[in-house]
């Protein structure tokens, strides 16, 4: 079992090089956490570090770290154990998209989004859950609407974040007695650098819903007071409410025309 927990306590966010990500390490900063941000790219980790720090909050630790490569978990909790530091919460960001027909996309790039989607996200709430437990503090999964919703032409990434969602639902209700809150942050559309990596643009049809989109910053002040108040489900921003509304009263029939044309329209 993990001694990750005699450490000090600290919110452990991944993915947070930029989007989200950076925007949920700011606000678990603001609110006095410890902060330990994880990702590949570690300058840009630094360079939020240094932001974080010049506040007068304390620094976060920066792990530069790849969560696809072998042994991703067990480095980090090193890594997290060589700085002091006990996940109290965990920050399940890290994640990709790929927009396009399964037949057309890379198979490689795609089982790597289940990986990274899936896998990562399950591993690391397995591994550092007696530190979470023995904190009695919680879990942060980020997930989407997309998890509402069958999402042909975005069909992978779409089902890695229903199971995000279900998992997440399930697991509050089975570590709620432990006194661990699981929080799922389903956002919108978010202008952020998920976009590029999912061969999207907000040119065109996503051009449009531009003024209702819900900046990273309030999703993430979101997605934090929802995990401190144990909810379930956050889903920020009255447009994205409405539109989870629709797809679950939708008939499939309907939905998957409907949601198959705009991912086109998107790619």
């Amino acid at each position: 079992m993990s001694e990750l927990h005699k450490g000090r306590p600290a919110a452990v966010i991944t993915g947070a090089s930029e989007g989200i990500g950076a925007e949920l390490a700011r606000v678990f900063a603001e609110k006095g956490h410890e902060v330990a941000i994880v990702a590949r790219r570690g300058d840009r980790l630094e360079a939020l570090a240094d932001e974080i720090a010049a506040k007068g909050q304390s620094r976060p630790a920066v792990i530069e770290l790849d969560l696809l490569a072998d042994g991703a978990s067990r480095t980090l909790e090193k890594r997290l154990a060589e700085a002091n530091l006990g996940p109290q919460y965990l920050v399940n960001n890290a994640g990709f998209g790929l927009i396009g027909r399964i037949a057309d996309l890379d198979e490689a790039e795609q089982l790597d989004m289940i990986d990274l989607n899936i896998r990562a996200l399950t591993e690391l709430t397995l591994r550092f859950l007696p530190s979470l437990t023995a904190t009695q503090g919680g879990v942060l999964n980020v997930a989407s609407v997309a998890s509402f919703m069958p999402g042909p032409g975005f069909a992978v990434y779409y089902a890695t974040k229903a199971f995000v969602r279900s998992f997440s639902e399930a697991i509050a209700h089975e570590l709620k007695p432990a006194g661990v809150k699981v929080s799922c942050l389903c956002p919108g559309p978010v202008e952020t650098g998920f976009q590029a990596r999912a061969g999207m643009s907000f040119d065109g049809i996503m051009s449009a819903v531009k003024p209702a989109l819900v900046p990273a910053s309030e999703v993430a002040r979101q997605g934090y007071e929802g995990l401190m108040a144990g909810k379930r489900v956050v889903v920020p921003g009255a447009a994205n409410k409405f539109l989870v509304w629709g797809a679950r009263l939708s008939p499939r029939a309907l939905l998957l025309p409907l949601l198959g044309a705009a991912q086109m329209k998107r790619n």
